[in-house]
């Protein structure tokens, strides 16, 4: 019937207006975001320059973050669910390609591409300091290209709950830096998130190695096709898996090496300190000298007596 017809959706240049749409669309809540929330928080706390900057990246990213893991469940749930995604992980790859969305999973993916496009610009907007835009870029430039190739290549499926995984961890990681800000000495989210990122980036792998290393390979229709979307060939699977694995190692290799750095800086802050108790004290009042003691403002040999010599009384 009419009323149980579903209407699906596929990917085309006009989807170029529309992300650039939604790109200022961010663009102006991102400004109430900073104005409204960050800015009064970040007034109260009274933040260095350097914590400054860090705040606001987090604040933003903590909203962003945490909308879009409730969005992505939701999506999960309501449209990936009722077709056994998570009952049937084949389906994951089955029926490859997935030409046709559905409406909740392409705008997903729109709003998506819009936010990360949309903070190229921001790096302008915002001031960042030089030493950390190339960092920043970092991440942006990741996100983009594996969100813009899992909607191209019509990798929807994997890529929704890769995200769903990565977004995550990211919620816990900058809701960790936000309370830092508030208190140095709170570190308890940061240890849940230490614990969480590397079981994450073991799923992400499993989870693409199995949908695209075996998979697509055990699929019949391996034939580059790109009017049909279809881009299951060797070439493209490896091009993929390439890009998977070497993003996830090269995030665990920065985890590991600032984990170590972290550790070090510890363990010479607790050395430093047992030095410092185990070095024998002098008394406040007695410094001894070469010539004796010094107490009371008054040098006096090791006798106790002064050493100044006496004036004689003339007769």
């Amino acid at each position: 019937s009419a009323d149980s017809e579903t209407v699906h959706y596929h990917y085309g240049p006009k989807d170029l207006v529309t992300i650039l749409f939604y790109i200022f669309i961010t663009i102006i809540l991102h400004a109430v975001v900073q104005e409204y929330i960050l800015d009064k928080i970040s007034k109260r706390l009274h933040l260095s320059k350097v914590k400054h900057s860090k705040f606001n990246e987090s604040g933003q990213l903590v909203v962003f973050h945490l909308s879009s893991v409730i969005w992505c469940l939701y999506v999960v749930v309501t449209v990936v669910v009722t077709e056994g995604y998570l009952t049937n992980p084949r389906s994951l790859w089955e029926d490859y390609p997935h030409v046709y969305l559905p409406f909740q999973v392409k705008f997903f993916y729109l709003c998506q591409l819009a936010y990360w496009l949309h903070a190229l610009p921001e790096l302008y907007f915002q001031k960042v300091r030089k030493e950390e835009i190339p960092r920043q870029l970092q991440y942006i430039c990741l996100y983009l290209l594996h969100i813009a190739g899992a909607y191209l290549l019509n990798l929807s499926r994997l890529g929704l709950i890769l995200l769903l995984l990565q977004y995550s961890t990211e919620v816990l990681f900058h809701m960790a830096r936000l309370f830092y800000f508030a208190d140095e000495n709170n570190e308890k989210l940061f240890n849940a998130w230490a614990a969480v990122f590397g079981v994450t980036r073991l799923f992400i792998l499993t989870l693409a190695v199995l949908a695209i290393g075996f998979g697509l390979a055990r699929m019949e229709n391996q034939a580059f096709d790109p009017e049909k979307g279809n881009f299951n060939t060797l070439l493209c699977r490896l091009c993929v898996l390439l890009l998977v694995c070497a993003a996830q190692a090269w995030l665990m290799w920065r985890f590991i090496h600032s984990q170590l750095r972290h550790w070090r800086e510890y363990w010479n802050e607790q050395s430093a300190k047992r030095r410092a108790s185990a070095a024998p004290r002098l008394p406040a009042r007695l410094i001894k000298r070469e010539s004796g003691y010094h107490e009371n403002g008054v040098v006096k040999a090791e006798n106790g007596t002064s050493p100044r010599t006496k004036k004689l009384k003339s007769p």
